[in-house]
């Protein structure tokens, strides 16, 4: 039996050991690789772990197939939790081939959107905080006015005694070895089917009343002056003949939103989260961090000036005007403390997106002392573009309204390095999958000025892209 093969047997196994000893080591092994379809290596792995994370911002793309290591946690602690998890992981790790810092391991993952999240139903296979360390790694960058760059990195966690009986170098040379067999499976073409099954049933649990009600509500308690803001959300449940064909609804997500946020949380077969989120929670590289304030929606128009008087009516929206600067402030009261310098625009911007376009206020800081992602994602979920403000009542009223559990919708995801950087986005404009079913989720922001039938139009056009990724 070769090492890898033994290394293999390993890997197996500690995706139920590592979640309570440190006793493997992870050790990581890459090579540059030719720029392939990164949908087709995701084709490829179906039926697999899958994983993808794809932002423009950073020209970068990475793809996780297999699994390597599996990190849970729960409870209050969850955040601080996930990263002793993570820092352990990563801890006396060895690292093969000259790899460039964007294409080191990253693991993907996320957490629910509350802190009492169980995990049932829709949500089954889903964790308060999960990350996955993939097996294989993909990563490919584009560079403008150069060639793109890419990597094959293999993970894998070995019982230390094996490698103090074989050897690290007859353990690395293996584990190359065998990432040079997978390259090599990668070159092979896959087809990505483009249709979706039939259509069996789509269905929008709440009545209209229902929500017009809820809202009612809220805005009580905004007179009562316990709530300011607060976002409520609504799901449309899909039934498929076969299982829903999550690849080509990716594909059209990152041909029609390349300006998002895509991602692909898959960490059982045909159990399946992703979607194209235009809204970033934080990225942190060393100390410098950077955030955004995304709220206020008005639909894009049909000719270009058309498109250009909604814009200006968002602009001068007093009700959308005061839903952004309640974000703003959130976001400035929350990260002025523990920041050297921030900055941002006196006023917002317009995000355009294919079909709607945000207030968008881009945010800027130097920490004053180092943190980790996993700092500043506690410090800043929910923001009240996603949760409201004051945050607790906001999340008390949203348990007490919705009727169906938020799972990972509207919370943090997003890929984390040995350094504890990395990016988060938030999670709209998603959808999770269990075979032929699937669940979509979108949300509107509340405040005293809000109009329900305009605020039920607005999670319409939220619905839409990925209804659309589904031929829908």
């Amino acid at each position: 039996m070769t090492i890898h093969q033994n290394a293999n047997i390993h890997i197996r196994q500690s995706q139920q050991t590592h979640q309570m000893s440190s006793a493997h080591q992870l050790v990581s092994v890459s090579l540059p690789c030719p720029k392939f379809d990164p949908l087709q290596v995701l084709a490829q792995s179906l039926g697999n772990e899958r994983f993808y994370w794809s932002e423009q911002q950073a020209g970068v793309t990475y793809i996780g197939f297999g699994m390597a290591a599996d990190l849970q946690s729960w409870g209050l602690e969850r955040f601080a939790e996930m990263e002793r998890k993570i820092a352990s992981l990563f801890e006396n790790a060895i690292f093969e081939g000259d790899t460039p810092s964007f294409a080191e391991p990253h693991c993907f993952g996320g957490f629910a959107f509350s802190n009492n999240f169980i995990p049932d139903n829709t949500w089954s296979v889903y964790h308060p905080a999960q990350f996955i360390l993939p097996h294989y790694q993909l990563t490919i960058q584009e560079n403008q006015g150069e060639s793109s760059k890419a990597w094959l990195t293999l993970n894998a966690l070995i019982d230390p005694d094996e490698l103090a009986h074989e050897g690290t170098e007859v353990v690395l040379s293996h584990l190359t070895e065998a990432l040079q067999e997978r390259l090599q499976l990668l070159r092979q073409d896959t087809t990505i089917p483009s249709e979706q099954p039939m259509l069996r049933s789509l269905n929008y649990p709440m009545a209209y009343q229902t929500w017009e009600q809820i809202i009612q509500r809220a805005i009580e308690q905004f007179n009562g002056g316990r709530l300011s803001k607060a976002v409520l959300s609504r799901v449309c449940e899909i039934r498929f003949a076969q299982n829903v064909n999550v690849d080509s609804a990716l594909a059209f997500l990152n041909h029609h939103y390349s300006d998002c946020y895509r991602f692909l949380f898959e960490p059982r077969p045909y159990h399946a989260f992703f979607g194209a989120s235009p809204e970033a929670l934080v990225t942190l590289r060393g100390k410098t961090l950077t955030t955004m304030a995304l709220a206020g929606t008005e639909p894009r128009g049909a000719t270009w000036d058309e498109d250009e008087a909604l814009g200006q009516q968002l602009l001068h929206s007093t009700k959308d005007r005061h839903e952004h600067g309640l974000v703003v402030d959130a976001l400035n009261r929350r990260l002025l403390p523990i920041c050297a310098t921030l900055e941002q625009p006196d006023v917002p911007q317009l995000l355009k997106l294919s079909n709607v376009q945000h207030l968008y206020t881009p945010v800027e800081a130097i920490l004053q002392e180092s943190k980790s992602i996993f700092d500043l994602v506690q410090l800043l979920h929910p923001t009240p573009a996603l949760g409201g403000t004051p945050r607790e009542q906001a999340l008390a009223f949203i348990g007490e309204m919705e009727p169906v559990p938020r799972g990972w919708y509207a919370a943090p995801v997003g890929i984390v390095n040995r350094r504890l950087e990395g990016t988060f986005s938030v999670a709209i404009r998603s959808a999770v999958a269990e075979y032929e079913r699937i669940w979509l989720h979108a949300g509107a922001g509340i405040v005293e000025a809000s109009d329900p039938q305009k605020e039920w139009d607005e999670t319409e056009l939220k619905f839409r892209p990925i209804l659309n990724s589904l031929g829908l």
